[in-house]
């Protein structure tokens, strides 16, 4: 916890979620209780500092918020269906022991990234006294119901979720719903196919803002926002044509305006909508700067907190007020110790256009101690997604990159986020495919600056990266190395191991007709990859399971092109979720570059 004013930065509980209670005195928080797991707490913020567990639940609850008047907590918990398959096995022989019973899937999504083999069960939401006591589960079915809010007078929750009994099969499809806590009685307050939530109730209790869109089987869409009244009569769409998703709703104290953070060309930053009035329906930019803010709270008097990264900056806290936001005040200073003792590479921008004529967007990051008379070994990196954006976020990955000599390029491909739906939309129906100019059209771009080796161009890149990295080398020889990591290089076999539902990826099933699968699948075009290719994926990746990586192997290994597998151990999806693996990316990423390519210094002094 830390003051307004960024003094006393100190430890408060160990703990996470945090909540303040509606008048500041108690913060609500999730961490380990009895019975063994994850249970709420609240510590009282007095001179005291009482911390009391209020709930002794089965399963991790989440999502936890205050009512109005701080005496009740509201949170979402798993619910187990339990003896599903009522078998008893007999006893077995003296001195013998059964085998562990079997997992039983009968869901369409039974596994998780990072979380394993999702219990069989369902998301119900409970409220608990604030002092402790029985937790009260207030909703009902076989239903999953997230994103709680509770309406100013207390009597009620908003909530988003889908209630059909076949739910799991409706991709892209939600709705918003409201409960009477007294009686458990819901009423559904949206009705339009496409996803509805994010349900914010605006102060007075009159309205809910929301995002959603008419559902669509485009590759991408933003979000639009809505506001409806707080019984679901006069939904209407106030941002118009503005065409960028809304994160994170806030209202305005008067409940007239709505805030939000959007990514944006690179950036993210807050917005404000006004919802009545000669200004309703106009976006304007409440932030403004080359970075990534996160806003996680306003308050009643305009003052907002949250985080705020850029390409210079690791991530700190900063608060600000909302009709001053230039005076940004940074109150953690993290990494400044670290920061203060290195000359970090620098960060420019460049647009270019695809052959097609796209523009695209993108940057590079130079060495400490660039020099522009001379070349330079290239690294192309890829974001992962592919629905997602690099921008102005501190990587300290490619710092360390270009501290050994390396230039970093990274762009936005079509297909990424932050440029309208119409860019996001333009790799549907054909993915990996036309990014890959993009990509190119990036290298030629740098090259034609005159500092760049083009005898050392090195590709790599994770998830839709490494899905990409491994079309790349299907298609041209002009790398001398490249990682595909944690990559899927076969469709076919993926909708069926992930755990993800890629069902939508293009028009047809691949049972019905798999052309575009196989099309876009790598793994049936290896014959035509010379470019030596390192493969690194998690053993318990369950997004992009480890036997993509491995058919990519096994035939690269056949074809007799130079390849290595890594297989990383306590890895899910991703390289770097531990601390060792990302350092072992770093080191085997230019291990393998140095060992194909030309350029091969040892670590330089500010790399090390």
């Amino acid at each position: 916890i830390v003051n307004r004013d960024g003094s006393r930065n100190r430890f408060l509980v160990d703990g996470s979620s945090p909540k303040w209670s509606p008048r500041g005195g108690r913060i609500a928080f999730i961490s380990s209780g009895e019975p063994e797991g994850r249970q709420i707490f609240v510590r009282w913020m007095d001179d005291e500092g009482a911390v009391t567990q209020i709930t002794r639940v089965e399963n991790a609850p989440a999502n936890i918020t205050w009512s109005p008047e701080g005496s009740r907590i509201a949170f979402s918990m798993m619910v187990d269906q339990k003896n599903r398959w009522p078998i008893d096995l007999p006893s077995g022989p003296e001195g013998a022991k059964w085998t562990e019973s079997p997992k039983i899937v009968e869901r369409l999504r039974y596994r998780q990234d990072r979380v394993g083999y999702i219990d069989e069960g369902w998301q119900h939401l409970f409220v608990v006294p604030a002092e402790g006591g029985t937790a009260k589960q207030i909703t009902t079915g076989n239903y999953n119901h997230t994103n709680v809010e509770w309406v100013p007078d207390g009597t009620k929750l908003v909530f988003s979720g889908l209630r059909l009994e076949d739910a799991e099969h409706h991709f892209r499809e939600s709705e918003i719903y409201a409960i009477d806590i007294a009686s458990g009685a819901v009423t559904q307050l949206t009705h339009r196919y496409g996803p509805d939530q994010q349900p914010k109730v605006s102060p007075d209790g009159t309205r809910i803002a929301y995002t959603g869109y008419d559902w669509t089987r485009d590759s991408w869409i933003d979000s639009k926002l809505y506001v409806m009244n707080i019984d679901g009569s006069n939904s209407r769409l106030v941002s118009g044509d503005w065409d960028r998703s809304p994160r994170g709703l806030t209202w305005s104290a008067d409940s007239l305006t709505v805030y939000f953070t959007a990514q944006n060309e690179g950036t993210q930053n807050l917005y404000a909508l006004s919802v009545e009035g000669s200004t309703a329906g106009r976006v304007s930019s409440v932030t403004e700067g080359i970075h990534t803010l996160t806003v996680t709270d306003i308050n009643s008097e305009g003052q907002a907190v949250g985080t705020l990264t850029d390409f210079y900056k690791p991530t700190d806290v900063v608060a600000f007020d909302i009709g001053s936001s230039s005076a940004m005040d940074q109150l953690t200073h993290v990494n400044d110790d670290i920061l203060n003792r290195i000359t970090l590479g620098q960060v420019k921008e460049i647009w270019y256009n695809a052959p097609d004529g796209v523009r695209v967007q993108g940057w590079y990051m130079t060495p400490p101690d660039f020099d522009e008379s001379q070349t330079y070994p290239l690294q192309l990196h890829i974001h992962g997604g592919p629905h997602s954006m690099y921008g102005a976020r501190f990587n300290f990955g490619w710092q360390e990159h270009v501290a050994n000599n390396y230039i970093v390029l990274f762009t936005n491909p079509r297909g990424s986020t932050g440029y309208g739906s119409v860019f996001g939309n333009m790799i549907a129906d054909a993915y990996p495919g036309p990014d890959y100019d993009d990509l190119m059209a990036g290298v030629d771009t740098m090259i034609a600056k005159g500092f760049i080796d083009r005898q050392n161009l090195f590709v790599t890149g994770c998830s839709g990266g490494g899905i990409l990295t491994a079309w790349i080398v299907t298609k041209t020889d002009r790398f001398a190395a490249a990682s595909s990591n944690c990559t899927i290089v076969d469709w076919l076999s993926t909708t069926g191991t992930t755990d993800i539902l890629p069902y939508y990826r293009f028009p047809q099933l691949p049972w019905e007709d798999p052309t575009l699968w196989i099309k876009h699948s790598s793994i049936f075009h290896v014959g035509n990859v010379n470019t030596p290719t390192m493969l690194i994926t998690g053993e318990e990746d369950l997004r992009t399971p480890i036997a993509q990586a491995e058919q990519f192997y096994r035939a690269l290994n056949f074809r007799r092109v130079p390849t290595a597998l890594l297989r990383y151990k306590n890895q899910s999806h991703g390289t770097g979720s531990r601390p060792s693996n990302f350092m072992r990316t770093q080191l085997y990423l230019r291990h393998w570059f140095e060992k194909y390519g030309t350029a091969r210094d040892q670590m330089t002094e500010a790399g090390q």
